[in-house]
């Protein structure tokens, strides 16, 4: 669904006239934040494929700092592999990382570990590497990083649409009370009952996500 549409499903289960733009109405504009907040919940709750985007950096003799340009903060790292030289990349803390990129010697060479370390002026985050490259090399992230904010009515929820709608209805039971109809506990009951639903027909799909593996 898109913005518009999810403002509208809403709209119609609270009884409400549907509007042709989501900011058409004081409440319209209300229900649109309901839909955003929905939407953060649902992304919050799990890895979801839709959401996955794979970042490349490419290194740069004695650089050992990267900025992972549209990753921005809130993400979560499924992968990270040096494909150059067809290694995996381990990710270390950040106080094996400092040390190692601080005591000498300094040891340059291809980069097989990496740490997040703060943003960069665009807010994205950072990551540095060990061994510092000695050469060029290709980097990829894979990682799951949240939808924008919806702002325009034409723009489509990657998450499950449903569970989004059931959880922007469920909130905006709240914001105006009670009125006959099915109560916001309930609501919100059914929103949980959905994503949990939703949650477990995709990672059935994933092997990773039903094993444990011991470190």
């Amino acid at each position: 669904m898109t913005l518009l549409e999810l403002v509208n499903d809403v709209l119609i289960r609270l009884r409400e006239p549907v509007v042709t733009t989501f900011n058409e109405t004081t409440y319209s504009t209300l229900v649109a934040k309901f839909v955003n907040d929905a939407k953060r919940q649902v992304e919050d709750s799990y890895g979801w494929n839709s959401l996955g985007q794979t970042i490349t950096v490419t290194t740069v003799a004695s650089t050992p700092s990267y900025s992972l340009t549209g990753a921005g903060q809130k993400f979560q790292l499924m992968d990270a592999i040096n494909t150059t030289s067809n290694v995996g990349l381990t990710n270390i803390t950040f106080v094996d990382m400092n040390r190692k990129q601080n005591f000498l010697p300094l040891v340059n060479s291809i980069p097989t570990e990496f740490t997040f370390d703060g943003l960069d002026a665009s807010y994205n985050t950072k990551v540095s590497l060990f061994p510092i490259p000695d050469g060029v090399y290709t980097l990829k992230f894979s990682l799951t990083i949240p939808q924008a904010t919806l702002a325009s009515d034409s723009t489509v929820v990657l998450v499950p649409d449903v569970v989004v709608a059931q959880g922007a209805y469920a909130r905006a039971l709240v914001e105006r009370g009670e009125d006959g109809g099915l109560s916001s506990s309930e609501a919100y009951t059914l929103f949980r009952s959905m994503l949990s639903d939703y949650i477990a027909l995709e990672a059935n799909r994933y092997p990773e996500n039903q094993q444990f593996v011991a470190t």
